[in-house]
């Protein structure tokens, strides 16, 4: 072997040996860690009580953890759902409990509370009937919930075929024509000459009437017309482009359920359905076609017998995320968020989902770690950064509470270090079920190189738990990655990191309780959040940011 080859053969084993320590390689190859990191051993962990981090998170203790949890995850608060009353109560516990460790609140004295509202639409029955022949939801025709309003029953025995839905100076559909409480059908787009000339702008740049359909709803909504059908040449398409849309309720941030729209009712229909509405008034419409494509107006009066119901199923759904926090001292308005969801899944019938492991445990394990943290205060050695602690509401009906919270932050997104996040960290699973001195990590790497490289040293220098990095994976099946809080904040920009222990068979079940806890673990994680939380506050420079396309 030449000395160029020799040079060659070392540099591929210096990475194959880096790639079997830490499961994956740098970020100069375009990969995220999806490896097991295991600690070095021969080096002792700091146990001296003369180190002000270590004496700080020995305050963590499983005994703690547990009374916490017993409360959290007891029947008595009935799965801690959103919007129901367990989880009022579960917010108060928390609540009691950081004013009494002596957090402050953003929300007002003793308050604590973010108001979370958010709006739920679906359609609850949705047909149309033309002179007695069904036509169906996401077959025949398209539309959506929340961009229409609450009609039991449109029943009509005519509709006015006009034209393009057009009211502009140079061009009028409706002119000397009342819509008022009228069914319309009307086409995209506007009326050209033979040469390709819009007949408004008056020459081949097309108008916004054409660009913007928002544009005609309004103006039908001004006219008094109850509903617009606009016919559409490729009916399959537009249904394949909204199908993932209505196959679940829409959701809007904020309480809309009395929102009053400015634009008409509408459906997108099929050629089918407008030839069925049409009739025998073929001749008519041609005749009509022919006006347009002169510029001329030509409404037509279709008899027919319609009938829609378009009744809408609204609900509000109302929680609270809880919110307190410990003022910096030098960098008090860099912010670092540590998060917990406490919401479960409520009960059905008699059977309560406690959900002990998710997340009464990173409940339990965030209200430690605020006490560990506040405890620093008490000894006169603040954190030089705000450290937030926010217990999430509406984790279960889809991120809900960190969605709301990052649309509207209590602290500055921009002066946010990063996302600190625990989800699941009580049970052990199958594969570390002979060591449980584990944890799973995910998207530490993902957004700042520092974020992983701060938790990496901490759990070395004073945990020494094995970090498992396989849900790290872009290719990972699961997407746990997408599935907790952290990710409204990686959203945006903000590096995040998500300790997770794993999935077990009582998962989601009614059999997720308090007395399959390993408490002990459990301690020994939350130490280590504590350590990198604790970090990320007192390093002198800010964690640096190094983006990379956030993936859906």
């Amino acid at each position: 072997m030449n000395p160029s080859e020799m040079m060659r053969f070392r540099m591929k084993c210096s990475v194959i040996l880096l790639f079997i320590l830490t499961g994956s390689l740098t970020p100069a190859f375009s990969q995220y860690s999806n490896g097991v990191s295991i600690p070095d051993k021969s080096k002792a962990p700091v146990t001296d009580n003369r180190d002000l981090a270590f004496r700080l998170a020995s305050g963590i203790s499983p005994a703690t953890l547990r009374d916490h949890m017993t409360i959290l995850a007891s029947d008595s608060l009935e799965g801690r759902e959103t919007g129901q009353r367990g989880l009022e109560l579960a917010a108060e516990y928390i609540r009691r409990n950081i004013r009494s460790m002596g957090l402050y609140s953003k929300t007002g004295y003793e308050n604590y509370f973010q108001k979370v509202a958010f709006t739920f639409s679906r359609w609850m029955d949705n047909d149309m009937y033309i002179n007695g022949k069904r036509f169906r939801l996401l077959w025949d025709y398209i539309t959506m919930p929340e961009e229409n309003e609450n009609f039991e029953i449109i029943a009509s025995p005519e509709v006015i075929f006009l034209g393009y839905g057009i009211d502009s100076p140079a061009y009028s559909d409706y002119k000397d024509i009342n819509v008022e409480g009228k069914v319309i059908m009307i086409n995209k787009g506007e009326p050209v000459d033979k040469k390709g000339n819009s007949y408004i702008t008056r020459n081949s740049g097309l108008s916004e009437w054409s660009a913007d359909m928002t544009k005609k709803l309004e103006t039908a909504k001004s006219k008094g017309a109850k509903l617009v059908l606009i016919i559409e040449d490729d009916i399959k398409k537009k249904v394949e482009e909204k199908r993932k849309f209505l196959l679940s309720p829409f959701l809007e941030l904020g309480s809309t359920k009395d929102k009053v729209l400015k634009t008409a009712n509408y459906v997108y229909i099929s050629s089918d359905i407008a030839r069925e509405i049409i009739g025998a008034n073929d001749k008519k419409i041609l005749k009509a076609r022919k006006k347009l494509e002169k510029g001329k107006p030509s409404p037509v009066i279709l008899t027919t017998d319609f009938i829609m119901n378009m009744a809408k199923d609204v609900k509000v759904l109302e929680g609270q995320n809880v919110i307190g926090y410990i003022e910096g001292k030098s960098k008090k308005d860099e912010v670092i968020i540590v998060s917990a969801h406490y919401d479960h899944l409520g009960k059905r019938g008699d059977e309560v989902f406690n959900g002990a492991d998710d997340n009464a445990s990173g409940s339990s394990t965030l209200l430690e770690i605020a006490q560990a943290c506040q405890q620093a205060v008490l000894e006169s050695q603040r954190p030089e950064r705000t450290i937030a602690f926010i217990w999430f509401c509406g984790e279960e009906k889809g991120l809900l509470g960190s969605q709301f919270y990052t649309e509207f932050p209590e602290f500055p997104l921009e002066n946010t270090v990063a996302n600190v996040n625990v989800d699941m960290v009580g049970r052990i699973d199958e594969k570390y079920k002979d060591n449980p001195n584990y944890i799973y990590v995910i998207g530490s790497d993902r957004i700042s190189q520092d974020l992983h490289q701060l938790n990496e040293d901490v759990n070395q220098k004073y945990s020494q738990l094995t970090l498992d990095y396989t849900y790290n994976d872009e290719k990972d099946p699961n997407r746990y990655y997408y599935r907790s809080d952290h990710y409204n904040f990686a959203k945006k920009g903000i590096p995040a990191i998500f300790y997770f222990n794993g999935t077990h068979d009582d998962y989601h079940r009614t059999t997720d309780d308090v007395d399959k806890i390993e408490f002990d673990k459990m301690a020994n994680v939350g130490k280590l959040i504590f350590h990198t939380v604790w970090e990320l506050a007192n390093r002198p420079e800010r964690i640096k940011s190094n983006p990379k396309e956030t993936k859906e």
